[in-house]
Parts: structure tokens; sequence; C-alpha cells
């Protein structure tokens, strides 16, 4: 199986050359290094390499927390290979997903990560049960005046709530808006959004609006991606959406591209709901002619 390397450095002053001798060691002909924050979900290389495994792939790292910093983000990005049919692998820590012992360890701590969610919904509960008997009422007292510092206080804080959670997917879905709107329409870039995602964290057009409402606010995605897509002819719409799919991954095959569509359930030019490469071929030459690829 394909061995993918993934090195992280925190720092310019650390250098990412021992992680990478040790995933060459490992058998990595391919290894992706990149210097990026542990805490940040939202890391370009990390993003490309999620984006480009297929299945049978390996991504390997060095240690786990080269690749997350949090149970949950690693459960997310192992979770995402999966759904690609791909495997992790730490050298210095027992979690090998394409082994028996692996899978026994990851579903290990799943099972811890709920238990901690379940002790603490409990220590809440009981903490907001002993402060009622003690006559003290929850909650902001500047929101049960309707103070209006304390409700911006609130509104502010639910907004940054909000992003937080936005940057935490933000690889899933900045790259594609930025490069296909408002070429294409919405309907047809979410799509193409959720092609690779597990069900679970797939994107409704309403949704996907008030993502990219709130980075055009914060001057994080260009305001024309907002701008209304102009008239495409009906012979156009195909080879646009599989250029978008090559743009987002430029080295992708054109079989790993008939998977892509038939996710999508999106029909051949003749209507059919099974892929061909030559069909995959023929709409990207007229991509290339169109000029959109």
């Amino acid at each position: 199986m394909p061995l993918i390397g993934y090195a992280r450095v925190s720092t310019e002053d650390q250098t990412p050359l021992p992680q990478s001798q040790a995933l060459k060691s490992a058998g990595c002909a391919e290894i992706h290094e990149e210097q990026a924050s542990g805490g940040n979900r939202a890391r370009p290389v990390l993003a490309r390499v999620l984006e480009r495994v297929s299945k049978g792939d390996t991504l390997v790292v060095v240690r786990i927390d080269r690749l997350a910093r949090s149970l949950s983000h690693l459960l997310e990005v192992i979770e995402r290979l999966e759904a690609k049919g791909a495997f992790f692998r730490s050298i210095q820590d027992p979690i090998d997903t394409g082994s028996p012992q692996g899978k026994f360890t990851l579903q290990v701590l799943g099972a811890a990560a709920e238990f901690e969610r379940a002790l603490i919904r409990e220590r809440t509960k009981a903490g907001l049960a002993s402060a009622r008997t003690k006559g003290r009422v929850g909650g902001n007292p500047g929101l049960r005046a309707k103070d209006p510092a304390a409700l911006r206080k609130v509104r502010l804080a639910r907004q940054d709530g909000y992003m937080e959670r936005l940057n935490e997917t933000a690889q899933d879905w900045v790259p594609h808006v930025r490069r296909l709107r408002p070429d294409l329409a919405w309907e047809d870039v979410v799509r193409i959004i959720n092609g690779p995602l597990p069900e679970a964290r797939r994107w409704t057009q309403s949704r996907l609006l008030r993502a990219v409402n709130a980075y055009v606010r914060d001057g994080f995605l260009p305001a024309t991606v907002l701008d209304r897509a102009g008239p495409r002819a009906r012979d156009d719409r195909l080879p646009a959406i599989v250029a978008g799919i090559k743009g987002a991954d430029p080295d992708i095959t054109l079989q790993a591209i008939c998977a892509r569509l038939e996710n999508m359930r999106e029909r051949t030019p003749r209507g059919r709901t099974s892929w061909q490469p030559s069909s995959v071929k023929m709409l990207l030459e007229r991509a290339k002619r169109l000029g959109i690829l």
C-alpha cells in the first residue's frame, strides 16, 4: 500500500528533518512537510494531503500530536480517511487502522472520548441542581435584565463560537468556493464539496451560504463569490463540474473523478449513472476549449 508521510513543526525555529527521516525509514516515498500550529485545523498542506489520498493509501505520522492536538480532531481525520478507503498509522503510537489491533485502539479512544463527554454533562447537571437547592438561579443576570451590553457580549461570543466551528471545517469548503464561485451555481458547488465528505459532514446549500456570508463579512473570502452565477449553456455544465473537481486536485485520476461524479449522483451526457474514464477525458478536453480549466 502507498505510504504518505506528514511532518509538522510549530515554528520556523524547528526543523521537520528528524520526522521526515523517520517517515522515510518507515517506507514513505511521498512526504509532506508543514509549519503550522497543531491547534489550527485548517492547515493547507494537511488539507491537500487529505484531498489527494485515495483508496488503499496510508497516511503516516511520527507521533499523533504531529497530526492532531485533540482526540476529536484525530477521529475526524481518520473518519475522512476511512470514507476514502484509506488508513492511518502513527509510528510511535499503537495506532494503525490497517490492522485489527489498531482499529481496536481507535475504538477504545472513541469510547473514552464519549465517556468524557458524558461525565462533563453529568457534572454540569449536578452542579446546576445543587445551585438551585441553595436558591441560586443559573444564567447571566444581565441577560435576565435585558441589559444591552450583556446582550451584545453574548451575541459576539456566539459569533466567535460560530466562526471557530467554521474554521475547523474550512479546509472542506473554502478552497472550492474561492475557485468555483461565481462561475458555478451554488447547487453544483455544494455537490462538489460534498463529494468526498462522509454523510455526517455534508453541507446544505443554506448552511453553506451562511458560512460564506460570514467569511465574506470578516474578509476571509472576496465579496465576488456572492455574485450571481451567470447563465451557462446546458452543454457547458458538466465540463464546469469536472473542471471544478480537477482544479481541486490536479493529480486526481480519471477513475477517481468517475467515482466522485457517481457519489454526486451526476448523470453522464447520455443520462447514465455509471461513468467511464473516456467520458471524463472528453469533458476535461471540452473544459479546456471553453477556457474553464
